[in-house]
């Protein structure tokens, strides 16, 4: 699908979508419990995938209005009667795969094309260290995968640096092993604060799980034998600052006049991507963050370059990107290797489609830069590159072009942000699909 998006102002108050991280999450910790009620879910086309894979393994699911009502597994999962498709979900991929380690037989994994180029070989060697079989049908560390149990437990090492979703994978399965499980790590963990959301959800499920500094760097350790029993048998899922971001830098980019635009449904958690709202009080934003409403309010400023830091919060690439195309002076992002692994290549996807919207930018290994003072945006058409956060970035800033700008594979935003175009233009955007 194709999006027109031409030059707009906007205000008004718009809510937050659910958390996919925290979602993803309690889906599989229901899951893992004798059943549980998760309220405020988001229902994308990632969760759905994990949904999936929760059937799968012989729970059930069924959706409401405003709940998911799980009937759980028990900490049991079964062998899968089918393969399971993950589709575009590397969350769902890694915590499947972790999951399948657990059942007394054969689990085979797979996803889309762009799922399947990405990196899952740790993981199974962790599995394969644990006294699992877990093998990559192309012998690349690449999805479809083949994952035997069960396994009990025990201590695995492996690099921080690839994606901390491998952590919380085996976290997440380790509880209800008998051993438990060790996960040392060898290298510095990026985007730490996924492994923070994973340890606060794993408290509101009663498992206990925690972080230890050892030589040579941390270990993260769950004790076996435990059950996931969330408090009244029910869990909420908060809101979702990667969404979030998109809004605040639209708002920072386009509200109009002495209006403001206000984002309801922001509380604090442990997500890393709330640091936008620092990143954008850096940049010169007029923002206010009523924590205890949860509400986020945002007005149009001008707009300086700062240097950022993505290292854990990989998520935030596109969005700080798209404001440093109208920053004045230089935006640098860097630590941002790893972004180079999500559903598509993000440092390249943005460096190549803001400056085909007029904007200055250069690009290292694990560095992205954008002059917004040499900039010129002036619309066009840009490809969103199949991955959701592209397309949304894009779409904050074509709000600031000179002319209008055509996204596409906007139908991607389902992926995280079903609503988001509705959302738009609710606030004021001129959208066209």
């Amino acid at each position: 699908m194709d999006v027109e998006i031409s030059p707009s102002t906007l205000s008004g108050t718009a809510r937050a979508p659910s958390s996919k991280s925290y979602t993803h999450r309690a889906i599989l910790a229901a899951g893992f419990s004798g059943g549980a009620l998760v309220y405020d879910p988001l229902v994308s086309a990632d969760t759905k995938a994990t949904m999936r894979a929760v059937e799968a393994f012989g729970g059930e699911v069924t959706r409401e209005s405003d709940r998911l009502d799980v009937d759980g597994f028990d900490g049991r999962p079964e062998v899968p009667g089918d393969v399971i498709d993950c589709a575009n979900s590397g969350t769902t991929m890694r915590l499947a795969t972790a999951t399948a380690a657990l059942a007394d037989g054969g689990t085979v994994l797979t996803g889309d094309s762009s799922l399947r180029s990405r990196p899952h070989g740790p993981l199974l060697s962790a599995i394969e260290d644990l006294g699992g079989r877990a093998e990559s049908t192309r012998k690349n560390g690449q999805a479809p995968l083949v994952i035997e149990g069960p396994t009990s437990g025990g201590r695995v090492s492996m690099p921080g640096d690839v994606s901390s979703q491998f952590v919380t994978a085996l976290l997440m399965a380790g509880a209800v092993t008998d051993e438990g499980i060790d996960v040392a790590l060898e290298t510095e963990l990026k985007s730490a604060p996924y492994v923070d959301i994973t340890l606060e959800l794993l408290d509101e499920f009663g498992v206990e799980a925690g972080k230890r500094r050892e030589d040579g760097g941390g270990v993260y350790r769950v004790e076996g034998g435990q059950f996931y029993e969330p408090t009244d048998g029910e869990y909420h899922v908060p809101g979702d600052f990667s969404s979030i971001s998109y809004l605040l830098a639209a708002g920072a980019i386009a509200a109009e006049g002495s209006e403001a635009v206000r984002v309801r449904g922001a509380y604090p958690s442990a997500q890393g991507d709330s640091k936008i709202v620092g990143v954008l009080d850096r940049m010169g934003a007029d923002v206010d963050w009523n924590r205890d409403d949860g509400v986020l309010t945002v007005r149009r400023s001008a707009l300086s370059g700062v240097e950022v830091d993505v290292g854990d919060t990989p998520d935030l690439l596109p969005t700080v990107a798209a404001l440093g195309a109208v920053a004045d002076g230089e935006t640098r992002i860097v630590n941002c290797e790893h972004v180079r692994y999500k559903e598509t290549d993000r440092v390249t996807a943005m460096a190549e489609e803001l400056r085909n919207l007029g904007a200055e930018t250069t690009e290292s290994a694990d560095t992205l830069t954008v002059v917004g003072e040499e900039s010129t945006l002036t619309g066009g058409a840009v490809d969103g590159r199949g991955d959701h956060r592209i397309v949304m970035a894009l779409s904050v800033a074509a709000l600031a072009c000179s002319g209008p700008t055509v996204i596409s594979g906007g139908e991607h935003v389902d992926v995280s942000f079903p609503t988001f175009f509705d959302v738009l233009y609710d606030l004021g955007a001129t959208v066209d699909r």
